[in-house]
């Protein structure tokens, strides 16, 4: 059923008969949420600096989740020889890099009026700065090495080591002091965040996830194309 996850033939097939449909829902559910965000109210004290946050965390989450997908894509790629595993990759690197900068902006534009500096060496945002590195290497390391096939391992194995990195920015805030304030959504706990809040934070968190597809689809299948073209 999920073979398009790890089938070129399969995923091709699969993204062309849900593509469509599926820039359609995304532009509603974005919509939608742009119509939440401009509705919702303004905190007490941060004003309306806090609608900062319908970007910065949607952002800070995917940049966090396309480097988990290329961990996991990058053991079965080691485990199993499975070249689509590299193609997927190489593919999400620079969506995953554009994301993790948009949340460094973000989070600058939130700060700068809340803490009075645009940066501090913070627990959470020197990890998150550490995560932006590791993809501009990521994504260099691909235009390196003449061999595809010792190129792609490489990859997948400094992949895996920058995996250390991912629990780091997830528990920074709760190892450490820091500045930046723990999470507001939690599997383990109610949320901390007003219900006028959160309703259009997680339906922009679905629009960003949904833009994330769009383009990862796209990317992914110029580099099936991109594979075969050099076979």
């Amino acid at each position: 059923m999920l073979k398009f996850l790890i089938n070129p033939s399969k995923f091709i097939k699969f993204s062309d008969l849900v593509f469509k449909p599926l820039v359609i829902f995304t532009l509603l559910v974005f919509i939608i949420g742009l119509f939440y965000v401009y509705k919702s109210p303004l905190d007490y004290q941060q004003g309306l600096t806090v609608k900062i946050m319908y970007v910065h965390v949607p952002s800070a989450y995917l940049a966090i989740l396309i480097y988990a997908i290329m961990t996991i894509y990058s053991i079965i790629g080691l485990a199993f020889k499975m070249p689509f595993s590299f193609i997927i990759n190489k593919a999400i690197a620079p969506i995953g890099a554009v994301f993790t900068l948009s949340c460094l902006i973000s989070g600058s534009m939130w700060g700068k009026p809340m803490w009075g500096t645009w940066w501090v060496w913070d627990a959470r945002l020197t990890s998150v700065a550490i995560l932006f590195v590791v993809y501009l290497i990521i994504i260099f390391l691909y235009q390196t090495f003449e061999n595809r096939e010792v190129r792609e391992k490489t990859v997948a194995i400094f992949i895996l080591i920058g995996s250390i990195n991912l629990p780091i920015i997830k528990f920074s805030v709760d190892w450490w002091n820091t500045l930046h304030q723990p999470a507001s959504i939690s599997k383990l706990s109610s949320p901390s965040i007003d219900i006028s809040m959160l309703k259009p934070l997680l339906i922009m968190i679905l629009a960003f996830s949904l833009i994330a597809v769009i383009i990862a689809i796209l990317r992914i299948k110029a580099e099936i194309l991109i594979r075969k073209s050099h076979l």
